[in-house]
């Protein structure tokens, strides 16, 4: 009896084990993720507008009160620029690696005047930019993010149906671009 319980208990570990591999290898294998469903879309530098179930894989849960846009990136490429011209009520700027892991996050809380002016730059880029910043990025936040490829999310807050003229207006100008 004792041998049966410990083959049983074994048993139900070892399962349990398989099973969280299983999960935590989806991903890595899924040919339906973030980064495809973006690539079919556009090419790299062009915003996206992300729809509920194209934003679940970058944002999470979907709130209606909420609206995103995205734009993948290579920061092969050059440094990448993100930034918009006006205000909303709210917005928050997420940073993916090619795998859809978020690896920064910031809101308009974190930027001067609530103004949309990020570069997203590698460690090396950062160095070259501290050592002959260009005028034009002078007055942007910098991210430092340690990869090649990525993907930029915007979400902005839309409090109700009048407001969503203007917030589709201010993410439709949204520009990613490579300098």
């Amino acid at each position: 009896m004792a041998r049966l319980l410990h083959a049983l208990v074994l048993g139900l570990v070892g399962a349990g084990i398989i099973h969280i591999v299983v999960l935590l290898l989806v991903p890595s294998y899924s040919q339906r993720d973030a980064w495809a469903i973006l690539s079919e879309q556009a090419n790299f530098y062009h915003t996206v507008r992300l729809d509920p179930p194209q934003a679940a894989p970058l944002v999470g849960s979907i709130d209606p009160l909420f609206d995103a846009v995205a734009c993948r990136f290579d920061l092969r490429d050059g440094v990448v620029r993100l930034n918009g011209e006006g205000t909303t009520p709210y917005w928050s700027i997420s940073v993916h690696d090619r795998a859809g892991l978020n690896i920064f996050s910031v809101n308009d809380g974190s930027s001067p005047q609530g103004t949309l002016d990020f570069v997203i730059a590698t460690p090396v880029q950062m160095i070259t930019l501290r050592n002959a910043m260009p005028h034009e990025l002078a007055d942007a936040v910098f991210i430092e993010a340690d990869i090649d490829e990525g993907i930029a999310v915007v979400r902005t807050f839309v409090p109700d149906a009048s407001w969503e003229p203007g917030i589709k207006g201010w993410l439709d100008e949204i520009g990613c671009t490579s300098h």
